[in-house]
């Protein structure tokens, strides 16, 4: 008897695929999907346009009061906009708002990195809490406050660093003191260093939490110290977010003005000395001079304004570009 034998029978042929346009690779089919869609799309747009819109208006004024200037206005040392011919610019201002921004750097962002690794990989919960909430209040210190505290307490206590400063690097010229009152850029730094280290520790704080456990364990197993952890595990990992964060705090450095105002005691003069009184920033000159301010001081304090615009634009591009090589640097990716 012949046995035959059957062959299988072949899968059913795939269908043909589905338009690219069809309702569920659209993605955006729902009412609310839209809604949300277009108040996003509407939410960029408007903040882009609201950032031309000061741009122009500042361009504007700026012009207006430039033109009838008769001193240069990136290099001249005189503010005198109601003067006839008003003479003014901003070379003091940028001096002093640049060097008062990068003294509170240099001392805020170690120290504020050095708590916030404290707070995640040393002090025990029962002890990183209470820190973290105190550096959290700090964070929502109004700016009179701080003025007031560094002009009450912090200047009259400054002698002491000023006098040390003095002795061992007075030779520098830069650390020079005279026997001024301590109301000068360098105490300025100091108590925007104070301001704005609650808000860089905050957020080195939160991105080295991201740091991926397995990370941390696989140096422990290989026999690696808890410094050397960090220093090979976490800081590479939390770089990009420390940035930000500095960013963060410079921005609030740079604009910062009524306890600068209150502590700093202006003049329109540039010290080879950082401890030597006077100076001034843009945010400071403006409060200062606004409300005695003609049409024309008005407009050539917008003029200054214009510049601590773009100075802060400029910060933040750097920040963005310096992020930007390390791509492949995200939190919700570990």
């Amino acid at each position: 008897m012949d046995i035959t034998t059957q062959k299988p029978a072949a899968p059913p042929a795939p269908g043909p695929a589905a338009p690219p346009d069809a309702p569920a690779a659209r993605g955006v089919t729902r009412p609310g999907d839209r809604i949300f869609l277009g108040l996003s799309r509407g939410s960029g747009i408007f903040v882009l346009v609201l950032m031309a819109a000061i741009a122009a208006f500042l361009t504007y004024r700026a012009t207006l009061a430039i033109s009838k200037d008769e001193a240069n206005f990136f290099t001249s040392f005189e503010w005198n906009p109601s003067g006839v011919p008003p003479e003014f610019g901003i070379a003091v201002l940028a001096f002093g708002t640049v060097v008062s921004s990068i003294i509170a750097m240099v001392i805020a962002v170690p120290v504020a990195v050095a708590i916030a690794l404290f707070i995640t990989h040393y002090a025990p919960r029962r002890l990183g809490g209470p820190i973290g909430y105190v550096i959290d209040l700090l964070a929502a210190v109004p700016s009179i406050v701080y003025g007031l505290w560094g002009a009450l307490v912090l200047v009259p206590h400054l002698d002491g660093l000023y006098g040390w400063l003095d002795d061992y690097l007075g030779w520098t010229g830069i650390l020079e003191w005279n026997d001024g009152a301590p109301r000068s850029l360098f105490t300025v730094g100091i108590l925007l260093a104070v301001m704005i280290l609650p808000i860089i520790t905050n957020v080195s704080r939160e991105v080295f939490r991201q740091v991926p456990r397995m990370h941390e364990e696989a140096a422990l197993a290989l026999g690696a110290t808890r410094w050397e952890v960090i220093r090979m595990s976490v800081l590479p990992f939390g770089r990009s977010g420390v940035i930000s964060a500095s960013m963060l705090g410079l921005g609030r450095a740079l604009g910062e003005t009524m306890a600068v105002a209150m502590v700093l005691s202006p003049s329109f003069t540039i010290n080879a000395s950082l401890l030597d009184p006077g100076g001034g920033t843009f945010a400071q000159n403006i409060a200062s001079k606004f409300n005695e301010a003609t049409e024309m001081g008005r407009d050539a304090l917008i003029a200054s304004g214009l510049v601590l615009f773009v100075i802060t634009l400029l910060v933040n591009g750097a920040a963005r570009l310096i992020i930007a090589r390390r791509k492949e640097y995200s939190g919700a990716n570990a």
